[in-house]
Formats: structure tokens, C-alpha cells, sequence
């Protein structure tokens, strides 16, 4: 039996609410780019540098893992209580990072914040899609977009502020104001229409636990394979076999629970699985070569820490417009299809234009390929999300935004994984190909842009093309990466944009496979 649709918000009710999601996706993005300089005297403080790199893996499992939690979570139990419980967490948590006093209680309060971060641009995304019609969406997510570039390029320059001028504590304590501004705007604005919950919640805890033992164990393969320990290891091949059979045990529950974290029949939609496929290779080719990058920066190009950062305003800026733009021409147009086709072009030309660096390129040049990357960025990301959304029913917009975002994720941490072993490689590879002539460049570990200046002529240009080298490879196979979404890109039917949020989806059967 079908119940009246409620009444659509108002435009100014939802800019209204949006101040609060604007608030909350600055606080998403803002905290690792706080944290990450004030590493260095965490350590100094706390002591166990063993430990350090679990501040940052541990924060990311974490999230990862949450994210589709709490997408499911917001189809259960309502977008507007579990977001602010997501920010809750995430406060909390960074109240006791602020508090750790040695470097394991830093470690698991740093993980308990990362799973109220996983909620909390799921549950942005999802309350948007809650608010406004996929027609209407583009706009306002493409607003989102525009916090980005201020968190790029503020968050390393407020870090480091706080570290220089008072204590490394504050790195987490300023996520407090943001986050109850937050929560008081989204507490008093936000009134979402009336969301259709099942009559009986049943949550998938197994489906929960499993997830997290597969993806624990695949981010830790990725993390730890060729690092900490050999790829030929017996730790390495039991991560391997406790993610596919984790994995494999994951999607045998899932076929048969009631509601299950990741409904499986959602993939039966093409529209919905190519916007996954797409946000996978997006993932993998944009974070993992833009990690890299800085990498080429510094130790060619000789640009310091702080300036990398800022050099990466072409790209941000270029990502934030391109996503204004597209999103104000979907919801003029309410065609969406030439904008993830041009994306991933745009994103296949900008890897490609990067793999033909050298030890001459100018930061004027890398900065026009970054303004074409970025374009592609833009366009992509909010597509992505919106074609995914547009493809399922209402009941089913947090798990499908939990979904794209888990894709997305998963796609940058092996495309950091796997693109970093290409680097490392071709490094490596250059270096000992020079060994003979020139030895003291294969001792490579720990150099530091600052040392690196003061080796000798030879030996100092001998790293810097063994740092071109690896780059180029990167860029060169992010670039294939970035072609296989562009081809996929084709298959996407461009069904109509619904003009309200609620009612039936215009969307392909969800028995239809997916056409290759």
C-alpha cells in the first residue's frame, strides 16, 4: 500500500541544513591533513616510533571498514541519527587522541575516531540524497567539492601552526568546536522527510564481523607485503588466505540474510556497478599516483614539504570547478552520461601526460597536467555517486553511498599498494644499474630532500632520475588503469534523473547483469 509522499523541502531549508554538512565534510577532511605534521613531535613526546605508522593505517582500517556499516546502518535506523551518532564518534575520538599519553593508547583511540569518520561522508552524501532529487543533487554535492582544496592546502598549514605554537594535542582538539557546530546546525535544521524503515531491524552482525576480518586483512596485505614482511612470507600468505576465504564467507551471508550490509542484488543493476567499477579505478589511479607525486616534487624538483602542498592547488582547484560546472549542467540538463566519460578521459590523459616527465620538467608544467587531472577528478567523483544513488531505491541510498564510497577507498589503498611496489622497483632498479660507478647512490634509504641536495653532483643526479624513473612508471600504469574506466564508462545507460526524492526509481531490473 502506498503512503503520500511528504513535501519536498525548500530551498532555503536545505541550504540551510547544508551549512551543517559543510561543516562536517570539513571536518572529514581536515583531520589527517592537521595530524600529519605533527607526527614528528608525537613521537618526540610519546615516544615508540615503531608505532607511527599505525597512527595513520590504523585510523584508515578503521574508516574503511565503517563506512559501509554506517550506510546500512542510516537505511535502518534513519540517515539523521546515525550521522550525528558518526560525528559523536568521531569527537569523542579526538577528545581522546588529545588525552593519549603514550603511543598504543594514540593508536587505538586514533582507530575508534577513524570508525566515526567512516560515517561521516557516507552520511553527508546520503542525508543529501535524502534532501534533494537526484535531479537537483549535482549542485549541492558539487558544493561539497569546493572544501577540499581549502582542507588540501589549509589543513598542513593550521598543523603545523599548532605544532610550533602550542601542543601537538590541539592537532585533535580543534576538531571539538567544528564538530558540535556541527551537530548543533544539523540537530536544528536538518528535518529529513519521512524515510521508509523496515518494520523489524534486523542487523547483519555477521555480515559486519566478516567484513571486517576481509578488509583487515587485504589492507593489511597491501600495507605489509614487500615491507614489513617479504611477499613470499608466511604472514603475507596467511593475510592472502584470510581475505579471500574471509571474503568468500562475506558474500555467501550475504546472499542470504534479511538485510544485509552490502545488498548483493544491487550489483544486478548495471548503472549501479559500473558507477562502482568507475569509482574502484578512480580510486586506484587518482590517490595512488597523487600520492607519488609529491615524491617527484622534492626530490627533483627541489621544492620543500610545505610548498609541495601548495603546488597542489592547480589540481584542487581545477577538481573543485570542473564539479561545480558538472554539477550545475546535470541538473539544468538532467543528462549525466558525457560527464564520467569525459572524466575518466580526462583522468587517462592527465596520468599519461605525467608518465612522460623527466628531470627537466618545470613545476609550470606539472602544474598544467595537474589542472587537466583535476578536471577529470571533478567530473568523476559526484557522478560516481549520483548515477549510483539514481540507480536504487530510496530505502537503499545508504548502502548504495556506503557502497561507492567502500569501492572508492578500497581502489586508492591498493592503488597505493601496488603502484608504490611499481615506484619502489624502477628506484631501485635504476640505482643498482649505477652501483658499479657510482655507489653511494644505491644506499637510498633515508635520504631526505634536504640531504639529498647535499650529495655530490653526480650521485645527487643519479637519484633524482631514479626518482623520475619511478614516477613516470606510476603515472604510466595509473594511465592503463584510468583507460579500463573510460571504456567501462561507455556501458552507462543515461536513465532519466528522478525530480523528487521520494517515489519508484527510473532505473534498469535489478535482475539484469551487467553488460560488458
Amino acid at each position: 500500500m502506498s503512503t503520500p509522499a511528504p513535501a519536498a523541502l525548500t530551498p532555503r531549508q536545505i541550504l540551510t541544513a547544508m551549512s551543517g554538512l559543510v561543516v562536517a565534510m570539513l571536518l572529514a577532511q581536515l583531520d589527517n591533513m592537521i595530524v600529519a605534521p605533527a607526527l614528528p613531535t608525537i613521537v618526540g613526546d610519546l615516544g615508540g616510533l615503531e608505532h607511527l605508522s599505525w597512527v595513520v593505517t590504523g585510523y584508515i582500517l578503521a574508516s574503511t571498514i565503517a563506512t559501509p556499516i554506517w550506510g546500512k546502518l542510516g537505511d535502518l535506523l534513519g540517515h539523521k541519527a546515525t550521522f550525528m551518532a558518526s560525528i559523536v564518534v568521531f569527537l569523542v575520538g579526538s577528545a581522546l587522541c588529545g588525552m593519549s599519553q603514550d603511543m598504543l593508547e594514540l593508536v587505538l583511540f586514533r582507530a575508534f575516531q577513524g570508525l566515526g569518520a567512516g560515517g561521516l561522508m557516507v552520511g553527508i552524501m546520503s542525508v543529501i540524497g535524502m534532501m534533494v532529487s537526484p535531479r537537483e543533487r549535482g549542485k549541492y554535492v558539487g558544493v561539497m567539492m569546493a572544501v577540499m582544496p581549502a582542507a588540501m592546502i589549509g589543513g598542513p598549514l593550521i598543523g603545523g601552526f599548532i605544532t610550533d605554537n602550542a601542543s601537538w594535542r590541539w592537532a585533535f582538539y580543534v576538531n571539538l568546536p567544528l564538530g558540535l557546530l556541527s551537530l548543533f546546525v544539523v540537530w536544528h535544521t536538518l528535518n529529513l522527510p519521512a524515510e521508509s524503515r523496515p518494520a523489524k531491524v534486523v542487523i547483519d552482525w555477521w555480515g559486519a564481523a566478516l567484513l571486517s576480518i576481509w578488509t583487515t586483512a587485504l589492507i593489511l596485505l597491501i600495507t605489509w607485503g614487500g615491507n614489513q614482511f617479504a611477499w613470499s612470507s608466511w604472514p603475507t600468505y596467511l593475510l592472502g588466505v584470510t581475505a579471500v576465504l574471509g571474503l568468500a564467507a562475506f558474500l555467501l551471508v550475504e546472499q542470504r540474510v534479511a538485510e544485509p550490509i552490502i545488498p548483493l542484488r544491487l550489483f544486478g543493476i548495471r548503472n549501479f556497478s559500473l558507477a562502482n567499477a568507475m569509482g574502484f579505478v578512480a580510486g586506484f589511479a587518482m590517490f595512488g599516483g597523487i600520492t607519488f607525486l609529491p615524491q617527484f616534487q622534492q626530490f627533483v624538483q627541489g621544492q620543500s614539504a610545505t610548498s609541495s602542498g601548495l603546488l597542489l592547488m592547480p589540481l584542487m582547484v581545477a577538481a573543485m570547478v570542473a564539479s561545480l560546472l558538472s554539477g550545475q549542467l546535470i541538473s539544468r540538463t538532467g543528462r549525466y552520461k558525457v560527464f564520467p566519460i569525459l572524466g575518466t578521459a580526462l583522468l587517462a590523459i592527465g596520468m599519461w601526460l605525467f608518465s612522460t616527465m623527466d628531470v627537466t620538467t618545470s613545476t609550470g608544467v606539472t602544474a598544467a597536467y595537474m589542472v587537466v587531472l583535476g578536471a577529470g577528478m571533478g567530473c568523476l567523483m559526484q557522478t560516481t555517486n549520483l548515477i549510483a544513488q539514481n540507480s536504487v531505491e530510496l530505502r537503499d541510498i545508504g548502502s548504495a553511498t556506503g557502497s561507492t564510497t567502500f569501492t572508492r577507498t578500497m581502489g586508492g589503498s591498493l592503488g597505493v599498494a601496488i603502484l608504490g611496489a611499481i615506484y619502489t622497483h624502477e628506484l631501485t632498479t635504476t640505482l643498482s644499474g649505477a652501483a658499479g660507478a657510482r655507489g653511494a647512490a644505491s644506499d637510498s634509504s633515508g635520504l631526505t630532500p634536504a640531504a639529498v641536495k647535499d650529495l655530490p653532483a653526480p650521485v645527487r643526479e643519479l637519484f633524482q632520475l631514479a626518482v623520475a624513473n619511478g614516477t613516470v612508471a606510476i603515472f604510466f600504469w595509473a594511465a592503463i588503469v584510468g583507460v579500463v574506466g573510460f571504456a567501462a564508462s561507455w556501458f552507462i545507460r543515461e536513465l532519466p534523473l528522478r525530480d523528487t526524492v521520494h517515489g519508484p526509481a527510473e532505473m534498469v531490473e535489478e535482475t539484469e547483469a551487467l553488460a560488458m
